[in-house]
């Protein structure tokens, strides 16, 4: 593999509401398939990424420029959050401990590298919004033409209810759970 210089890889931008940064897909660009490595920029007062933390992938951050406050609760406001500066490292278990969210309190642009493991499928939560997102057929931040889904976790059915996966329909009965007519065997 042939060495690839961030500066010749385009920045992509999101903005949305608070969240607003720049990346560069830094392992995309050199060929990477089982880890991930993105180059951020947070403007002043920008939030990265919402509150999340992922069940299938480790994500890791090294801040090389700036300073800001590391969101790992819901509860914690920018000003309640650990503060992060060049230099800072911070791992994040596939887990609730690896909940998450960045925010530029500096005045100038906060700069960090994010790296992650890309495993595919993941189910990443976001505890302040109620949702996950499953990602299948390509990791979070992977290539691949699969897209990401998102739900909100008060959507959940139980598995034997009737519209649920287990329920009558999916087991060839009708909704009264008698043998539907066109049922496999009839």
């Amino acid at each position: 593999m042939e060495p690839v210089n961030a500066d010749d890889v385009e920045w992509t931008e999101t903005e949305e509401g608070a969240t607003h940064f720049r990346r560069k897909r830094l392992a995309a660009a050199a060929g990477g398939e089982a880890l991930g490595a993105s180059l951020y920029e947070l403007p002043p007062g920008a939030r990265s990424w919402p509150l999340h933390y992922h069940t299938g992938n480790e994500e890791a951050m090294y801040v090389l420029a700036g300073e800001g406050r590391l969101r790992t609760a819901v509860d914690d406001t920018a000003a309640d959050g650990h503060p992060v500066e060049a230099g800072d490292y911070v791992a994040w278990p596939a887990d609730e401990r690896g909940a998450h969210q960045l925010v530029n309190t500096g005045e100038s642009p906060l700069r960090f590298l994010a790296i992650s493991t890309m495993n595919d499928p993941d189910v990443a939560v976001y505890p302040e919004s109620g949702t996950v997102g499953t990602f299948v057929g390509r990791p979070p931040g992977g290539e691949g033409d699969e897209s990401p889904t998102f739900y909100r976790e008060d959507d959940a059915v139980d598995y034997w209810v009737p519209d649920g996966p287990g329920g009558p329909a999916a087991a060839g009965a009708d909704p009264d759970g008698t043998p539907a007519d066109d049922a496999p065997g009839e």
